[in-house]
């Protein structure tokens, strides 16, 4: 006898036969097509002639991205560029762009005559600044500095408001369709990048993550230590966890300098080890690359 019935695995293509359109190039258009595209879409990607410049700084995530996506180059501001482009869309579900408004709008893609063109087609506009601001020029590490998440000058290890943008971008993706089914009306939303990112500055506006907060190194139970070698990453937060790491170390679990002392003896990978042996959320911390 068995001990549960067989999981599952199998991927649910939830988007099967919805068709993509994506203009957007760089970071948050390509991650939210790959995703949309995992969710069983079938994606087609349109280029200018001078390509993504994705594919010349990160070529092989671009690749990954664009993976079983269809990429095409089309010239949007020549007149046979926009008639190819408008065929596309006459089969489309969904347009994806990352362009300031004004911009799509001298293209042809403003809101009121895409809709009146493609009655069908739902839009995500992907944007910096959200209005009235949106002509404003900005990239990820602009709005997460305005927001007090960079540490001069140290650089931002990820494109937190890029990333953050294109799951929102993939959710308002999936509003605007299922909206179109219950009520046959096609429409647009703007996605943020800027507002994407002051979710994720939440929790040090709340003082959660400062230096003070609870989970910005304040308690001994949830910082980093210097190991022999390498960083350890202790996260022994609930009480079952900090008596467990006290009593196993001989310590006082809420005495951050003894802790530090003990963890100096060991190389950081043995002390994930012992972390994963013992069932306490102990990791290295991976090197700079």
């Amino acid at each position: 006898m068995t001990c549960g019935a067989a999981r599952n695995l199998r991927r649910v293509e939830t988007l099967a036969g919805i068709k993509v359109v994506t203009l957007a190039p760089n970071v948050p258009g390509p991650v939210a097509a790959a995703r949309l595209r995992d969710l069983g879409a079938h994606v087609t990607k349109i280029e200018p002639p001078a390509g993504d410049m994705l594919a010349h700084s990160a070529p092989r995530w671009y690749a990954a991205l664009h993976r079983g996506c269809t990429v095409e180059v089309l010239d949007g501001k020549s007149a046979a560029g926009r008639a190819a482009l408008a065929e596309r869309l006459e089969r489309a579900d969904v347009l994806l762009t990352s362009s300031r408004l004004l911009s799509l709008e001298r293209l042809g893609l403003g809101w009121d005559e895409l809709h009146a063109r493609h009655p069908k087609l739902v839009h995500v506009a992907i944007v910096g600044f959200p209005p009235p601001d949106d002509e404003r020029a900005g990239h990820d590490l602009n709005y997460v500095a305005q927001l007090g998440l960079v540490s001069p000058p140290a650089m931002p290890r990820t494109l937190l408001a890029d990333l953050a943008g294109a799951e929102r971008a993939v959710t308002a993706t999936l509003g605007l369709l299922l909206r179109r089914e219950r009520e046959g009306e096609a429409g647009r939303e703007l996605v943020s990048l800027r507002d994407a990112a002051v979710v994720f500055a939440e929790p040090l506006a709340h003082g959660l993550t400062q230096e003070s907060g609870v989970l910005g190194g304040a308690a001994a139970i949830y910082r980093l230590y210097e190991a022999r070698t390498g960083w350890v990453a202790v996260g022994a937060l609930e009480p079952h966890f900090a008596a467990r790491l006290g009593e196993l170390l001989g310590v006082p679990s809420s005495d951050a300098t003894a802790l530090a002392e003990v963890f100096a003896t060991r190389d950081a990978t043995a002390w994930e080890a012992w972390g994963d042996e013992c069932g306490l959320p102990v990791s290295a911390v991976a090197p700079k690359v």
